[in-house]
């Protein structure tokens, strides 16, 4: 980045934070504290191990400092502007979930756009946020846009600050259905004194696997005979005879089917509910960043914020907006709108922002100052000189 670049982006953001005040986290006075201040050169240097007394008035420190990227730590410490960890007194720490769309198994980020990377990061989040709620009755959580490339989930229920890195690793185990015990989904029922298999369907992994069962289940009943039994065979283990076990089973006695009896499935049943089991953690599971969720000494992005890498806001997202929320609309700064300035471009590039899409060509061009912004940001074009 020039220093012409620069020097816009600092002076901007530092408009920005002259009216807009980034949002405390509670017992901001126990976290550290870091940001990255706009160095020369295509190197970063992170300033941390501050409290919040050596920044002072936060609103002040923002817009006098206007610092590229800034955080807050997951933890809480007795003495937070220590210079070493050791010396910070550890307390308690936040769960912190990281979903980076460059990490997401479905996306490839050669070939997706940024709008295509945030939908799929999007999409699961709504995932992880379903698995906290319901499977950990998790209620204390925080919604974040990161500004980025994804998004963050604090959860700051009190049974859950204290836990200790391999517990909170055990709950990403969960999310990510790593190691997913498929015989822990079956449990033994006795009934008229005989012993029956049955799909756990009171809730977790095991009601989702049944409510997979079951859907199936419906599927094979609306196809004839034969349609039914090569789809079955598409399931990895089963084969001709078993899927013709499982078809006439499903066919005898659904509502067993439907209460999670596998004993009503046949002998093909267990293989059946492996398969499935299979396909619904693929479709199912929150790739959430592993390390980010077990390290109790994270810094993390602070909300109400700027990212320097887009310049969009590093946004709370309140629960009840989360289906609506669209990062390249509500995340798109106010203090960027409603002015234009001339940039300059090395290739042809295309930024979708605030519902319109834009083609920039190489060369001098005026666009609004959000797109702008955005592109300077990303490295993909650099301030024109003032006429």
């Amino acid at each position: 980045m020039d220093d012409r670049t620069r020097e816009y982006l600092r002076g901007r953001f530092g408009d920005y934070y002259r009216v807009s005040s980034p949002s405390m986290p509670p017992q901001a006075n126990e976290r550290e504290w870091g940001h990255i201040p706009w160095t020369p050169g295509s190197g970063t240097t992170m300033v941390r191990h501050r409290s919040l007394f050596d920044l002072g008035n936060p609103d002040a420190f923002f817009a006098e400092t206007a610092p590229r990227h800034a955080y807050f730590s997951a933890a809480r410490y007795d003495t937070p502007g220590a210079s070493t960890m050791s010396k910070k007194g550890w307390r308690s720490a936040d769960l912190v979930f990281d979903l980076d769309a460059d990490h997401l198994p479905s996306v490839d980020p050669d070939s997706a756009s940024y709008a295509e990377m945030l939908a799929a990061c999007k999409d699961a989040l709504v995932r992880l946020v379903r698995f906290l709620e319901e499977d950990f009755a998790f209620e204390d959580l925080e919604i974040v846009f990161s500004g980025g490339r994804g998004y963050h989930v604090h959860v700051r229920d009190p049974d859950v600050l204290e836990l200790a890195s391999d517990a909170r690793r055990e709950i990403v185990d969960y999310v990510r259905a790593i190691d997913l015990d498929v015989d822990g989904l079956i449990h033994t029922v006795q009934e008229r004194g005989t012993n029956k298999r049955v799909l756990r369907t009171e809730g977790g992994w095991g009601k989702r696997v049944h409510e997979a069962l079951v859907r199936y289940a419906e599927e094979l009943r609306e196809l004839d005979d034969e349609a039914a039994t090569d789809r079955l065979q598409d399931l990895e283990g089963i084969g001709e005879g078993r899927a013709e076990t499982i078809l006439g089973a499903f066919r005898r006695n659904p509502e067993a089917i439907r209460e999670g009896n596998l004993e009503a499935g046949g002998p093909g049943a267990r293989r059946l509910v492996e398969a499935l089991c299979e396909r619904v953690t693929d479709e199912t599971i929150a790739p959430v960043d592993e390390p980010v969720t077990t390290d109790t000494h994270r810094l993390i992005r602070l909300p109400g914020t700027l990212h320097g890498g887009t310049g969009l806001e590093v946004r709370r997202i309140d629960r009840e907006d989360l289906a609506a929320f669209d990062p390249l609309v509500d995340a798109v700064p106010d203090r960027f709108t409603g002015r234009s300035i001339a940039i300059e471009c090395s290739e042809r590039t295309t930024i979708e922002l605030c519902g319109d899409s834009f083609i920039l060509e190489p060369g001098e061009t005026t666009v609004p100052e959000y797109v702008g912004v955005f592109a300077m940001a990303r490295g993909r074009a650099r301030k024109a000189p003032e006429r």
